[in-house]
């Protein structure tokens, strides 16, 4: 038999995030090969703080490896993370959830909400798959980057079929937020009328267009603007029966326009982001026994109840915090409710949030700084007032 001289070779074998030099033996018994040290270890963008302040000034990209891939890991790359004012109040110090500064990333990596798909997953993990979509189960996931790494319990996997990135990625804050609060307060039924103020809010958008899949009407309630004409139109073709301004809320005629409405009946249930006088307002439009939930405070001023209301209409006041409720409630139940909110996704109930596409990309031409400054101007953009438009990263 002709034996054929073997010539020492390199190659090289790609695994996720990292390279491996092999050098086959030149000898013919190829077993014979042996592993070297590691020649390089990917990096990822990401969008880390390392102290509370104004998002604009303490935001900054920061390249991040990923650790070796464990059994029970999942490695993921993000698709889509929208801006929630959540997310700006956890930058600046003011929300309860507080994030883990790492040493090893110098801060924590923001953002808490998004959609990533599996690109790597660990021995032990055998119900997931490369190219199946997640979403992180906990607040504070650090989802304004392009690669990261879970426990497999971290992780709810979806069905995206018919599902865009943007619905998947805004699921689980705004149309939940909206999905339990319809549900939950108040016994509405078909016909029933239920208020909101901040209609033009993630939220206001999903409470519309969920009450029309129900068969409940709203008076929408938003700040006056000069294009509020405009404004007036885009949430009627959401669904919205009746929209406000806040200075028409006290009118007498509204009054009668909103019993109008209900058949001779008073909403029974008000949805409040505001707080103030808009939601003080809104309130003394509610029936007897009717509840309000409190969901958030934009005005930052504190929730009035009018007396008078409160005592002779026996009203109810709520406060409601969507984290909350995850953490009261199993994942199943979780799950049975996003369920729920894709098949009205694919059925054309729920439409995806109004929004502003940022592309955040890896290999942009303008390099790491220019990601920070473009990264910087959507936070600045989802901070402002009288905005309709989500802001939303998604990754290449």
């Amino acid at each position: 038999m002709l034996l054929l001289p073997i010539r020492p070779a390199r190659c090289c074998i790609a695994a996720y995030g990292r390279l491996w030099s092999l050098r086959i033996a030149s000898r013919p018994d190829a077993r014979l090969f042996s592993a070297t040290a590691t020649v390089a270890t990917a990096t990822y963008p990401a969008l880390v703080y390392s102290k509370y302040g104004r998002p604009e000034d303490i935001l900054r990209v920061s390249r991040l490896s990923l650790p070796p891939l464990a059994k029970s890991s999942v490695n993921v790359q993000f698709l889509a993370a929208p801006i929630n004012p959540a997310d700006i109040n956890v930058l600046q110090g003011t929300y309860p959830v507080k994030p883990t500064f790492s040493d090893d990333i110098g801060g924590a990596v923001a953002g808490n909400e998004g959609v990533a798909r599996v690109v790597a997953v660990g021995s032990d993990v055998h119900d997931l798959s490369v190219g199946d979509w997640v979403l992180p189960l906990a607040s504070g996931s650090g989802t304004w980057r392009t690669h990261a790494q879970y426990s497999r319990d971290d992780l709810l996997q979806i069905d995206h079929d018919g599902v865009s990135p943007i619905t998947a990625a805004t699921v689980t804050v705004n149309p939940s937020t909206a999905y339990r609060m319809v549900r939950d307060f108040a016994p509405l039924k078909t016909g029933d009328v239920l208020l909101q103020n901040g209609a033009n809010s993630g939220v206001g958008q999903a409470v519309i267009q969920l009450a029309r899949a129900w068969g409940i009407r709203t008076v929408n309630i938003v700040r006056s603007r000069p294009n509020f004409g405009e404004l007036k139109s885009e949430l009627q073709e959401l669904g919205a029966d009746l929209v406000i301004t806040e200075d028409e809320a006290r009118r007498p005629e509204i009054a009668a326009a909103v019993k109008e409405l209900g058949e001779g009946h008073m909403p029974s249930l008000a949805l409040n982001c505001v707080g103030g006088k808009s939601a003080t307002n809104m309130i003394r439009l509610l029936g007897h026994g009717g509840h309000v939930v409190t969901y958030g405070g934009m005005s930052r001023e504190p929730l009035t109840l009018p007396t008078s209301a409160f005592i002779f209409k026996d009203l109810k006041a709520h406060g409601f915090w969507m984290t909350r409720w995850y953490n009261e409630h199993s994942t199943s139940e979780r799950a049975a409710m996003l369920k729920d909110l894709f098949k009205m996704a694919r059925e054309g109930k729920l439409k995806e949030p109004w929004h502003r596409v940022w592309k955040f990309s890896a290999n942009g031409v303008k390099g790491d700084e220019g990601l920070q400054t473009l990264c910087r101007e959507a936070v600045a953009e989802a901070g402002k007032g009288l905005t309709s438009r989500k802001q939303i990263f998604t990754f290449e």
